[in-house]
């Protein structure tokens, strides 16, 4: 398969490895706070750091307050935007706090 790609003012044609590809594609954010850190991951560690009981406090969701876990909270947060959104915010103010 054939790719043209402008990359820092050079432009590149031809066929690239995975790794080049990756590393084009990944670039392409770097604005982005959340890029490459997954749902799954935040949870992680925000359960790590505040455990279960702070983050139903933050964010008063079920799936956070009754029989907490990381499956459940997945499925309920990619379903619901305002509580991701929340979340995510949260996420992105601990990493900039540490």
């Amino acid at each position: 398969m054939q790719y043209a790609c402008r990359y820092d003012n050079i432009f590149l044609v031809g066929h690239y490895p995975y790794a080049i590809r990756h590393t084009l594609m990944s670039s392409a954010h770097p604005r982005d706070p959340l890029h490459g850190i997954t749902l799954e991951t935040i949870i992680k560690e925000l359960v790590e750091r505040y455990g279960w009981a702070e983050m139903g406090r933050r964010v008063p969701i079920r799936c956070f307050l009754h029989d907490p876990s990381v499956k459940s909270s997945l499925m309920f947060l990619r379903k619901t935007p305002w509580a991701r959104e929340r979340v995510e915010g949260w996420y992105i103010a601990y990493k900039e706090d540490m």
